[in-house]
């Protein structure tokens, strides 16, 4: 059973006192027909000596009878007295209504012990409190309406300013005067409130059950579990899903009887889940004023008179300004509307202009680098290796052998090399690329020699220091080593 659930019988069972007094009183009209019947007995057995017990009822139910009410009333006293020492915050009373009723008879037939038994197992305290009712339902007890008011504005406080609160509260004492227009980047609090009904009430209870202010506090915001569906995504696993909503695995497959550990998860499938869903939701409504960019637009200006892969900068590009107003609403913090009152341009973007060559040039490359070989796949990436630095990256098993340029240039050179990188050519691209290709087996051009993108210039081997039949390459730019794989 929930805290909420269990909280609510109380709470009606102390808004039903009326009808227990009505039952009390009916009580008492049993004793007096009582006495009255026991004072005729005793009249007509007058040489009997009569004797009082006394009828013992909790509410409107009977228990027994006793000798001795004052031995039911001091174990009553005595354990008040326990309560209220143990409870001294609170005032502390029964939650249930003793009656006793006198009758006068000849024989006494009565069960002290067992009447007591009874009493002790029906009868607990209970404290006056305050219930925090949401929608009718009463899901947590503060110990009075001060505790209470400090609770909700705590909530509050939680998605609001001190400051922003203190004067939303003075504007509404001051309710004839308009707003002034915001600054700029101001915000302004226009209302908090509670999505739902929320009710701070008298209330009668277990003592155990009144919580303090950040107790309520976290559970009218952890409100209770409710079961969703969870649409299955690209990169999902088991783990990564119930730690999003705070599960373990195991806690997870429970939920999905149906799921295997083992098994891979469908995109697009559902699952089921678990999450919080708060008792009250503080709904913020704020007025806002940003100051919000104007995304400049690009313009490509093509230039026959420059070199393919050459671009010249004609005008900077510079982002606009507008002013815009609107009304927030959001709901535990996430916005959920949007409606802007007025917009008002501040500065016009400037376009950026840039001028882009398409002079095609034999001995030149465009800088967009084809990929050297028929396939294959990357065997060794570039970086530490064996105690050395991997200049470039590996090439192995293409569909065929022939190596071919990445891009126009010239060829700088072509033939054996004593450092270990066997048949070797190497191409300027004219353009601050130059690019190294290792172990051939054959080489197809020669120094001087202007390549086309694509052209063939020898075989793939393994030429030199090296392990097997690939391609090594390495890229150059103005001078510097980079990464293969950024432009290829």
């Amino acid at each position: 059973m929930k805290f909420g659930e269990r909280l609510l019988p109380n709470l009606e069972k102390y808004k039903s006192r009326s009808s227990q007094l009505m039952k009390k009183a009916a009580i008492t009209a049993l004793a007096l027909s009582t006495l009255t019947f026991s004072s005729v007995s005793a009249e007509d057995s007058s040489d009997k000596e009569l004797q009082t017990i006394y009828h013992v009822y909790v509410n409107s139910e009977y228990v027994g009878a006793v000798t001795n009410q004052d031995e039911v009333k001091n174990m009553l006293e005595e354990k008040l007295e326990d309560a209220e020492k143990k409870y001294a915050d609170y005032q502390v009373t029964w939650n249930n209504d003793i009656t006793y009723i006198p009758e006068n008879v000849f024989t006494a037939k009565t069960k002290n012990q067992e009447v007591l038994n009874i009493i002790t197992n029906s009868m607990a305290v209970e404290a006056n409190a305050y219930a925090l009712v949401v929608d009718n339902k009463a899901v947590a007890y503060v110990k009075d309406k001060q505790t209470a008011d400090e609770t909700l504005k705590k909530i509050k406080l939680k998605y609001v300013s001190e400051d922003e609160l203190k004067d939303l509260e003075a504007r509404k004492k001051d309710s004839h005067s308009s707003l002034p227009a915001l600054k700029e980047n101001e915000t302004r609090l226009l209302d908090v409130s509670f999505k739902e009904n929320v009710d701070a009430e008298k209330a009668q209870v277990d003592p155990k059950e009144i919580l303090s202010s950040d107790e309520a506090v976290n559970l009218l915001l952890k409100g209770s579990l409710e079961e969703k569906k969870y649409k299955v995504e690209e990169g999902d696993v088991l783990g990564s899903i119930a730690e999003k909503h705070k599960l373990t695995t195991a806690e997870l497959l429970k939920l999905n009887p149906g799921l295997d550990e083992d098994g891979a998860l469908k995109i697009g499938s559902e699952l089921k889940v678990t999450v919080n869903k708060p008792f009250v939701h503080t709904v913020v409504k704020k007025e806002v004023n940003e100051i919000e960019k104007i995304a400049y637009d690009k313009e490509v200006v093509e230039d026959s008179s420059m070199n393919k892969g050459d671009t010249k900068v004609k005008q900077e590009g510079e982002d606009g300004e507008t002013s815009v107003t609107f009304i927030s609403t959001e709901v535990n913090g996430s916005q959920t509307d949007k409606n802007v009152t007025e917009e008002k341009e501040l500065k016009k973007p400037v376009k950026y202009i840039v001028i882009k060559g398409t002079k095609e040039t034999p001995s030149r490359g465009s800088g967009s680098f084809a990929w050297p070989t028929n396939g294959g796949y990357i065997s060794s990436n570039q970086g530490p290796r064996w105690g050395k630095v991997h200049k470039g990256i590996d090439i192995a098993r293409p569909s065929d052998k022939t190596i071919k340029s990445v891009d126009n240039g010239v060829v700088v050179s072509a033939g054996w090399d004593d450092g270990g990188y066997g048949n070797k050519v190497v191409i300027d691209h004219q353009n601050g690329y130059k690019t190294i290709y290792a172990h051939l087996d054959s080489i197809s051009v020669s120094a001087g020699q202007t390549i086309g993108r694509g052209e063939k210039i020898g075989i793939m081997g393994m030429t030199g220091e090296s392990t097997g039949v690939h391609l090594h390459i390495e890229v150059y730019k103005n001078g510097s080593l980079i990464n293969p794989l950024d432009v290829l």
